[in-house]
Order: structure tokens, then sequence, then C-alpha cells
């Protein structure tokens, strides 16, 4: 009896050793005293305007938490980020040094449809989150995994829902479309497709182009010669402002219509008055630092001051990245895991900030934390908000 005792003692030790030992593995990425976070951005590459605005953004909210609060449960944040050039290669090349050799805790506002899905394989297969990527892929968020969490309504439903309503509300009578031949200008160009099929309209003409491309003549001219009056965008800066400038050199006047990618300022900046009257989907408002709001001023201004530059929209996706992040894992409380920070997310509400973000959450089957976007048009060199928000 005394020696079956002894054994089962000896069990229930081994077993509580067990348990003890798997505790005690730390979760990769966090510390006694420090949080790491990984990025991947365009610091060289065709959209390096974009990925050195989110790293600051980033940045900024990194700063504040770091000074004004001593960090998250007494852990600091620490940003690490890695330049993809935009370029999926690259992009994989820089996910595999964060994830293997930094051991960063998650992936956070890495930018690009096609470089986040290289990507996460690499992410997953070490249970990191991909985090709020700057990209309204579909894909980012879809087909379900418990490691996704997109921030915002997606690329496909943006265009499903304004391409057939500002093509009624301006009469066209024939839609065009000019996109990026990848991942995200295929979004686009399936969201305005099912988004006209519902007033019995098609594209009569759907032209492409090459990452890196400058020169858009032969684009504009099938369009034009197809007598479109709508065009739709799958474009980022320079092919926006290159696209819209031959469109006005050759007196071709449609009703032009872009994603959430060519809502920045850059374009009204670099493009100027010919960029006036350029429709564009949107969910976060672009902190002018004359803004009317005194709250996004003195953010703005905070911004400015920080890094010599105006902030735009892609300064306020970074800060917006890393401030909800701090939400999350301050409600995951001092034992940080990636289970207890998803489990936060799952449960947490962001509410509407001074941006003008919408709500948002995730849940344990959703992963596309808001679903509704709305629409601006550049008037007078700027972005107006024309239009609520819709889904």
């Amino acid at each position: 009896m005394k020696l079956k005792t002894s054994v089962a003692l000896a069990i229930l030790a081994l077993g509580s050793n067990l348990v003890m030992a798997q505790k005690a593995v730390p979760t990769q990425g966090v510390s006694k005293n420090e949080i790491l976070i990984g990025s991947i951005q365009d610091l060289s590459g065709p959209i390096a305007a974009f990925g050195k605005q989110v790293r600051f953004g980033m940045q900024l909210r990194v700063d504040e938490l770091n000074e004004q609060s001593g960090g998250i449960h007494g852990r600091k944040v620490k940003l690490l980020i890695e330049d993809s050039q935009y370029d999926p290669k690259k992009a994989v090349l820089a996910a595999q040094k964060l994830v293997n050799q930094d051991k960063v805790f998650i992936m956070a506002a890495h930018i690009g449809t096609t470089n986040n899905l290289a990507t996460m394989p690499i992410l997953f297969a070490k249970n990191i989150p991909n985090y709020y990527p700057i990209t309204a892929s579909r894909q980012m968020a879809e087909p379900f995994n418990r490691l996704k969490f997109a921030p915002g309504a997606n690329y496909f439903d943006q265009m499903r829902i304004f391409a057939p309503r500002l093509a009624k509300e301006k009469g066209a009578k024939k839609a065009c479309s000019i996109v990026q031949d990848d991942d995200f200008g295929q979004e686009v160009a399936e969201g305005a497709e099912a988004g006209l099929k519902t007033i019995n309209m098609t594209l009569a003409e759907k032209t492409t182009y090459k990452v890196g491309a400058t020169d858009f003549s032969s684009q504009v001219a099938r369009m034009k010669a197809a007598g479109c009056d709508m065009v739709i965008m799958g474009t980022i800066i320079r092919e926006t402002i290159g696209t819209i400038g031959e469109s006005r050199k050759t007196g071709f006047s449609p009703v032009f219509l872009g994603s959430s990618a060519v809502y920045t300022d850059l374009i009204h900046k670099l493009g100027r008055s010919a960029m006036d009257g350029l429709y564009g989907v949107m969910t976060v408002q672009n902190p002018y630092l004359d803004d009317a709001s005194p709250q996004i001023r003195f953010w703005a201004t905070k911004y400015q001051t920080k890094f010599n530059e105006e902030p735009t929209v892609f300064s306020i996706y970074g800060y917006q990245a890393i401030d909800q992040f701090i939400a999350a894992a301050g409600k995951a409380g001092p034992n940080l895991t990636t289970d207890s920070f998803i489990k936060a997310l799952e449960t947490i509400k962001f509410p509407t900030d001074i941006f003008g973000s919408p709500e948002a959450g995730y849940s344990p089957t959703k992963r596309q934390a808001a679903d509704v976007s709305r629409l601006s048009q550049i008037q007078g060199g700027k972005w107006k908000v024309v239009s609520d928000y819709a889904k």
C-alpha cells in the first residue's frame, strides 16, 4: 500500500513539475522589463513616404507610453522596424529576422497587401499575431485565423459600397478601371464590379499597371477611347497623380474614385490643383495643422515638433496601431502571453477617437475590427468629408 501511495505521489509531483515548467516558458518578445513589437515598412521603395509616416506615428505613441506611463504593467515597449522596399521577397527576409532572430511578440502595422500575405506563414508558424496591417485587403481577416487582426473596412467593400453610389449621384454611364497588377488592385476591381452590378453597370474598360510604373498614357488613352465618365482607381500615390495628370492633359475628365489607398495629403501636395475633384474612401480623417478640431491641431503640432514634418493619415494609422495595442496588452494583465493578448482583443471595444474613426472591436469569430467607411473629396487642395459612414 505504501509503495502504491509513493508511486502515486511521485506521478503527481512529476505532473506538477511539468505544468510548472510549461508555465515557466517565457512568451517570445515579452521579458520582465520589455515588450518587443516588430514592424515591416517600405522605407526606401515606391511607397516610402507612407512607410516613414507609419513609422513616425508608431514611434510617437511608443515614446508617449514609455515616457508618461513607464510602459505596460512595468514593461516598456520597444519598436523594431525593418525595410522591405515594398518587395515581398525582402519582406520575407525581414519577417524571418524579426521573428526568429529578434524574437518579437507581434508584427504590427506591416504595410502592403502582397507583403503581408508573403510573411503570414512565417508569423503563424511561431504563433505571432499579424496585428493592424496597413492594408485593407480582405485577406488580412479572411479566411479566419486566430492570429489575424485587421483594423477596418476592406478594399472590396469600400468599392462595393461607393462605386454604385457615386455612379448614380454623378449620372455616370460608363465606368473604367486602372488598378495595380497585384492582390490589392484585383480586390479594388472586384469590389467595384460587385457594386456596379447592383445598378446594372459593368466596367467597360479594365486597365492595369506594374508596381513602379511611371507612364500611364496608354491606360488613359484606352479609357478615354472607351468613353468612360467614371474611373475606379486601384492606385496609390504616384500612379494616382500620374493617371489624373495625364487625363487632364488629354482633356479626359471623368469622375475619379479611389480606395483608402489614395486618401493621403501627398496626393494634393504633389499633384497640386490637378487633383481637385478626386474622391477617396476613408475611415480616418487626415490631420491638417489648421484643422477645426483643437484636439487634432494639438496632436498634429506635437507630431510636427518631434519629426519636423506634418503628419498624415498614415501617421495616424501607425499611432492607432500602437494605441490599440496598449489598450489590449493592458487589459491582458501582467501575465502577457499571446493567448491573453488575443483574449483581450476579442473582448475590448475601441471607441470613436479624435480622428473620427468608427467604433471598432474584434470577437472570437470576427477578425475585422470595423466594416464601415465614408467618402472624401479633394476640394481646394484639401480632403473634405462628403458622406456619412456606410456599410
